[in-house]
């Protein structure tokens, strides 16, 4: 239900940013030294020419329609290329998770099971490794990676569009601070549920620490990290932007990011409609996720 009132508001709020940024559009198609008469009918064309409110309604009565207008430079309807790109940004996304969830996860546990024990060392490691992920900004790791996997070592591709060989540059540089984040929030949660008086009994029961671990500790710390996997999943879905751009992957947030330099609006405002929706998928499939891991939901809603 809120999802139409949530949309009004997103659009009109990044239009109203676009249009008050300086700069015009049309002194990127026909140039700054084209002559007022040329520039005017530009406008006109573009329908740049009316008032916000004017653009505005016009921009909605598009959307009503199921359109998202068209490019500025290449007239391409945006919507189409859209649906042709998004698919490339499900791919690695997908390819990021594959890298992000197990690494991350394992890394966490590991971290904090060792924590307090005779050496420490495996837990001083895991938290250097994924303070430091959290830490080098993406531009920089991918320019590194990039320059070791490809101009070095010349095992892979630099940058485009393809197959695996493609996809395995980008997708670790996106899966680098996800891992990281998810990492320490594995650690702290698994930390607080070893202190839990259920996992003290099962302990006194006899059963093994292996079992503890995996059955009552693991399991219970599911839902904080599913919560970070379904944000991580949501933005990449929306387009890594810098990611994408330096590797010259053919997604969303090259889409994204190639519309901001030109000015394009109906572009842009069509990525973040993109996104907007993307995200709220995401967190509706992550509730349901909820309903399903946590028990005490479920008795929840059987009690409403």
């Amino acid at each position: 239900m809120l999802l139409v009132p949530l949309m009004f508001a997103i659009t009109l709020f990044a239009f109203f940013l676009l249009k008050a940024l300086p700069g015009d559009p049309v002194l990127g198609l026909v140039g700054e030294r084209a002559d007022p008469e040329t520039m005017e009918s530009m406008r006109r064309e573009l329908g740049t020419d009316k008032g916000f409110v004017g653009q505005y309604a016009g921009y909605l009565k598009l959307l009503l329609k199921g359109d998202l207008g068209r490019s500025y430079y290449t007239n391409r309807d945006v919507l189409a290329d859209i649906s042709r790109k998004f698919p490339n940004t499900m791919l690695l996304a997908f390819a990021a998770m594959l890298v992000t969830v197990p690494l991350g996860t394992g890394l966490g546990f590991l971290s904090a099971v060792s924590a307090g024990g005779r050496s420490r060392f495996l837990e001083r490691l895991i938290d250097t490794l994924s303070i430091s992920g959290l830490s080098i900004p993406v531009f920089w790791s991918a320019i590194i990676i990039m320059m070791l996997f490809s101009l070095k070592l010349k095992l892979l591709p630099p940058s485009g569009t393809g197959g695996i060989r493609f996809l395995v540059l980008p997708a670790a540089v996106l899966a680098i601070p996800a891992a990281a984040t998810l990492a320490r929030v594995t650690k702290t949660t698994v930390l607080e549920i070893l202190r839990m008086p259920y996992v003290t009994t099962a302990r006194s029961k006899g059963l093994s620490a292996l079992r503890v671990q995996l059955v009552h500790v693991l399991r219970n710390a599911v839902i904080p990290i599913v919560t970070i996997i379904g944000l991580d999943f949501g933005s990449y879905l929306n387009g890594a932007v810098v990611t994408e751009t330096i590797f010259g992957w053919d997604g969303i947030g090259k889409f994204t990011m190639e519309g901001i330099i030109k000015r394009d609006y109906p572009v842009i405002m069509g990525c973040i409609i993109t996104g907007t929706l993307v995200f709220v998928v995401v967190n509706l499939i992550t509730d349901v996720i909820y309903h399903y891991l946590d028990p005490r939901i479920r008795l929840n809603v059987k009690k409403g």
